[in-house]
């Protein structure tokens, strides 16, 4: 007598094994749901008392689980990033404010969307809709990231050029692309979001830029290599910035880490002179070194 046929069937009284595709269906309708519901009560929601504005590769989506866990947080309800302020504006307030919890017992509320740092109109809606906000930056190697974001995009099937080739292509690709989004908010410029890859590790302009719309005491730069490597002190720092208490028990891991090939020692080395005077005036502006300049 064969034995019935139960191999890949759920155990009697397991729930449902559901497939990607119904999965992420159901994922987006919840968002939807939630969108719609936030909408409806957005005057009795928290608004954000932090962003993590970027650097993007640089450790924001760690940063921000990492934050998630501390119990006067509470962050943006099933979203890391919004993405309001930079392609989402158009939706207005009302939108937006959904996205956060009403629950009253926590301390802060808050959200990541690293393209906030960069994005050429962002800053001036922040500071206009959030005046009291507080943005926390993150910042690695930027050879190192430039390289990490070439490999995320190339992933994600935005950039199809090799890696030489990209950077090359740079200047090209960005040529008036600021200008243009300035002049037609509307516009969402493909090159600007995802092949910047030299650009948006020229970290000391947009801080510089971010000074000028929040004032120093309401940024909080972390460098990525500090907090991978000693979390505590990084994390501490961060929790004073945001008045929050330490908490024991918190889990410190690594998110959205992508393999990649080694990158050629010559583009390294055109990378890191291009990256020189941007870091030595980075140093300045900061007053320490960061890390990738200690280490070389």
């Amino acid at each position: 007598m064969s034995e019935p046929r139960t191999a890949g069937l759920p155990a009697v009284g397991a729930p449902p094994v559901r497939p990607p595709a119904m999965r992420a269906r159901a994922g987006r309708t919840a968002r939807a749901v939630t969108r719609t519901v936030g909408r409806w009560t957005h005057r009795w929601r928290l608004r954000p008392g932090f962003l993590v504005v970027g650097a993007q590769r640089c450790g924001t989506t760690s940063m921000m689980k990492t934050l998630a866990q501390h119990p006067g947080v509470a962050p943006a309800v099933l979203h890391k990033g919004v993405h309001y302020f930079d392609v989402n504006y158009h939706q207005g307030m009302a939108w937006y404010a959904g996205h956060f919890p009403s629950v009253r017992r926590v301390a802060i509320t808050g959200e990541s969307s690293p393209y906030y740092m960069f994005h050429p109109l962002a800053p001036e809606r922040i500071a206009a809709d959030l005046p009291d906000v507080r943005l926390v930056v993150l910042l690695r190697d930027p050879v190192e990231r430039a390289y990490s974001a070439y490999t995320h995009e190339r992933a994600r099937g935005f950039e199809r050029e090799t890696f030489a080739r990209a950077l090359a292509l740079e200047p090209v690709r960005l040529a008036g692309e600021a200008e243009r989004m300035v002049a037609d908010p509307s516009y969402d410029s493909h090159h600007w979001r995802h092949n910047a890859y030299v650009t948006r590790g020229q970290y000391v302009d947009q801080l510089e830029h971010l000074e000028s719309l929040f004032g120093r005491d309401r940024l909080c730069v972390v460098d990525s290599q500090d907090f991978f490597d000693d979390p505590g002190p990084a994390f501490a720092d961060v929790l004073a910035f945001l008045e929050l208490s330490s908490v024991d028990g918190v889990r410190f891991t690594r998110h959205n880490a992508r393999p990649r090939s080694p990158m050629p020692a010559e583009l390294r080395a055109e990378l890191e002179e291009h990256f020189r005077p941007y870091d030595d005036r980075l140093a300045a502006w900061w007053g320490r070194t960061p890390s990738w300049r200690r280490e070389r």
